[in-house]
């Protein structure tokens, strides 16, 4: 009773301002970056992006520079190098041109863009059909590893499993069949 009673004669002294003293320091969050370069839906989803964006009417530098804000590391350093290259007014076979330690979908992309400078053909619908080429890549090789992790389960399963087969059920069958067959005088 007497705490109480301190603790609030303590609350009635102490000044306003001190309670703004006392309050904790408000906690920022960050989010951590999570793009990958081996993320196949990072980079499908970036591609996706970049067709929006030439679909709402952006210029391809300025989309290609608002793309690579999310994109993944190596192909934010392309799309950032082709959007500065365009913005400069560089040719755009210039500003498209292929680095030689690229994957297979930036170089892809990369071709996407070549040829829609050349020929002017939509780059937004390759785009689209890349992502989702991309995509269907990504869910051929989880299946293959999950088929794959099947059989290997399946190995050490049927070591473990083989010889309590034999002890449990093949041998008492044999060694009832044996009797019966030798108790007979067949043999």
């Amino acid at each position: 009773m007497i705490a109480a009673l301190l603790l609030a004669a303590a609350l009635l002294v102490i000044p306003a301002r001190a309670h703004a003293r006392i309050r904790p320091a408000p906690v920022r969050a960050t989010i951590p970056d999570v793009r990958a370069d081996n993320d196949p839906f990072a980079l499908a989803a970036a591609f996706d992006v970049l067709a929006v964006c030439l679909r709402a009417g952006m210029p391809v530098a300025a989309a290609a520079a608002a793309t690579a804000a999310l994109a993944p590391p190596t192909l934010a350093r392309l799309l950032r190098g082709g959007a500065d290259l365009l913005a400069l007014g560089a040719d755009p076979a210039t500003a498209w041109s292929a680095a030689p330690e690229l994957d297979d979908q930036c170089a892809a992309l990369l071709r996407l863009a070549r040829r829609s400078a050349a020929s002017g053909a939509a780059l937004a619908q390759g785009l689209v059909e890349l992502a989702e080429q991309v995509r269907d890549d990504a869910r051929n090789a989880a299946r293959a590893n999950a088929e794959r992790a099947g059989v290997l389960i399946a190995g050490p399963l049927g070591l473990c499993f083989l010889p309590a087969f034999v002890c449990l059920g093949v041998i008492p069958v044999v060694a009832g069949l044996a009797g019966q067959v030798l108790g007979k005088g067949v043999l």
